[in-house]
């Protein structure tokens, strides 16, 4: 990885850290403010040209018709071994946290990212409703594309983004996809408040009834995973993570039925086990053999 990259990666985490304390202060609403304010802009950090590859700039719409825009990637070279399905997390748009899966084409799957309503060039404003919309129509245009296979779909979430695509699975059709991994993912929006709160000596006291006062839980992942199995599920999170805990991480996987995997991550810190260079290739490589099983089988029926 690169020092730009790694400068993204490094405003990416302060800029979600700001996010969480911010809201569980109740700044930004509360209740129906979906517990979470997002921190979007439309700057350009990267470009798949950097890294040699093609791409092709899509515009769909959401369920509601919010206009969203996304990038499909192609193996290169091809042909694909599959299609992974990248849900991004907070802060920014998709040109910032396309480094963390910018290597997928050349591992052979096409790859496809997108923006969520308010981030880069989609239209609207961000909701907790809107980014599950928006996570349910992207997935849908994706699998609707005459050059990707529908059966040969996996889904990969970082933070939020793990949240969004288990929400948009969990309450409709996981059997969408093939396989399900997902990093440095919470378990419940309400559990990261109070985590939050609890670290402020001066709400201490009050962090259980502000957590629930602040924050709804719509959308949780612990709402969702019950709608998860049989199609398998990876969850990855590091010992360290700042933002979310480690224990949400466990917390998550715990719930999940199986088929499901577990990998701690030693030392990470928050989305730093793929696509950093900390640790080399060693989660890739993991998060690959997720993958290749999961593709390797017939289909959920």
């Amino acid at each position: 990885m690169d020092h730009r990259t790694q400068r993204r990666r490094r405003r990416i985490v302060r800029l979600t850290v700001w996010a969480v304390v911010l809201v569980t202060l109740g700044i930004g609403g509360c209740g129906s403010g979906n517990a979470l304010l997002y921190w979007p802009n439309a700057l350009v950090y990267n470009e798949p040209s950097r890294e040699g590859f093609s791409h092709e700039e899509v515009f769909f719409p959401s369920s509601d018709g919010t206009k969203l825009c996304g990038w499909f990637i192609p193996a290169q070279p091809g042909p694909a071994r599959g299609t992974v399905f990248y849900c991004h997390g907070n802060a920014q748009n998709l040109t910032a946290h396309y480094g963390f899966v910018s290597w997928l084409p050349r591992r052979g799957y096409n790859l496809f990212l997108f923006d969520y309503r308010g981030y880069g060039k989609s239209e609207g404003t961000p909701t907790r409703e809107g980014t599950v919309l928006d996570t349910a129509a992207a997935l849908a245009y994706l699998r609707s594309r005459p050059d990707v296979e529908p059966d040969r779909v996996v889904g990969f979430g970082q933070s939020l983004g793990g949240a969004c695509l288990l929400a948009a699975l969990g309450e409709n059709d996981p059997r969408q996809v093939r396989g399900i991994a997902v990093e440095s993912t919470f378990y419940s929006y309400q559990e990261v408040a109070q985590a939050k709160l609890a670290e402020s000596w001066l709400l201490w006291v009050l962090q259980w009834p502000l957590s629930r006062w602040l924050v709804t839980d719509d959308h949780s992942p612990s709402k969702s995973l019950d709608g998860i199995a049989p199609v398998p599920l990876l969850v990855m999170h590091g010992t360290d993570d700042e933002i979310v805990a480690f224990s949400q991480g466990k917390r998550l996987y715990e719930q999940a039925g199986q088929p499901k995997r577990f990998i701690e991550v030693p030392g990470g810190r928050h989305v730093e086990a793929i696509g950093g260079s900390r640790f080399g290739d060693t989660y890739e490589k993991e998060l690959l053999e997720f993958f290749e099983g999961c593709l390797a089988g017939p289909a959920v029926p």
